[in-house]
């Protein structure tokens, strides 16, 4: 089969790895379509997250079941199927409670065992989500950052109709700024310096001009970004973090103790992925507006070079091996 494994830092390629075998309470799928996230593109720049190498990198994925040895299972060949990114211990503080998401040895699909930038995979049952029929071929592959986007709505905790200034129209941002329209109906202030992106999401939601707001979404991971929605932010304000930091911030915290500033962190999602799902055909038409062409396998090294040189205006580039 045909695959793209990255050897390390800066190190990507496209190889004919042999096609995995499947193991019991594991189940091959046939890859229809997996996508690139800014998390694969940090690990390819600095190498943060690698449990081992060579690997294949992709937990944004959607295919078919080929092969199921486990008895009695519900995914049977042929069944449509995303994988569920979380990798978990089960046996941590966290994971007693079921809450994932916060496991103390938390890793992903793609990092700590091969992912879904190839022809098959194979992936543990307990990684692997049936998609509802009502839910398109071309858009399933969108479940898993759909449910991170509304961990950061349901994190937000947002009223109805309220003014919330979201920072970063990236993939995680730009849903999270179409959920908290289409869902929780409020009126977005979106900072996205991407000309083209914000002309794309502004075509689906009504931006508001600046306004007070007291609900904010950090996507970006920038320090002074941050900061500024601190300054800027009403008293008693809420901010939701989803950004990744590759740095300590440095914030004026007497300013949040002062102002009862509350940040709250979003991590990946608990349940959110399932309730993607089921939101998912209602959203089609947006989902299909924010998805660049699909690419092959032989060009991701290249869509990974334009996607960190920001030359892309799409929020989501899919690779269809």
């Amino acid at each position: 089969m045909k695959a793209v494994r990255l050897h390390g830092i800066g190190t990507l390629r496209v190889e004919q790895p042999e096609l995995p075998a499947t193991p019991g309470g594991w189940v091959r799928i046939r890859v229809i379509s997996a996508g690139i996230c800014g998390s694969d593109l940090h690990n390819f720049q600095q190498g943060r997250w690698f449990a081992g190498e060579p690997v294949t990198p992709g937990h944004e994925l959607f295919g078919v079941v080929e092969e199921n040895p486990e008895p009695g299972s519900v995914l049977v060949p042929g069944q449509r199927v995303v994988a569920d990114s979380r990798v978990w211990c089960g046996e941590c503080p966290a994971c007693q409670r079921e809450a994932y998401n916060l496991c103390e040895h938390l890793g992903f699909v793609g990092e700590v065992f091969d992912g879904g930038f190839a022809q098959y995979v194979v992936l543990p049952l307990k990684n692997v989500l049936p998609v509802p029929d009502d839910v398109p071929d071309d858009i399933a592959v969108l479940s898993e950052p759909l449910g991170v986007a509304l961990r950061v709505v349901n994190q937000l905790g947002v009223a109805e109709g309220a003014h919330v200034r979201v920072a970063g129209g990236g993939t995680i941002g730009g849903l999270a700024a179409l959920l908290l329209h289409r869902l929780k109906h409020c009126r977005v202030c979106l900072q996205e310096p991407n000309a083209q992106r914000y002309q794309l999401l502004s075509s689906l939601i009504p931006f508001d001009e600046q306004q007070p707001y007291s609900y904010a979404v950090e996507a970006t991971g920038k320090e002074t970004v941050l900061s500024t929605l601190v300054d800027n932010i009403t008293s008693g304000g809420r901010i939701a973090m989803v950004g990744i930091f590759h740095q300590t911030a440095q914030l004026d915290v007497n300013a949040l103790v002062e102002r009862e500033i509350t940040l709250v962190g979003c991590s990946v999602f608990q349940d959110e992925q399932r309730q993607a799902l089921a939101l998912m055909a209602s959203l089609a038409s947006e989902l299909r507006a924010i998805m660049a062409p699909p690419v092959p396998l032989d060009a991701v090294p290249e869509a990974y070079q334009q996607l960190i040189a920001g030359n892309n205006a799409w929020l989501k580039v899919v690779i269809v091996p």
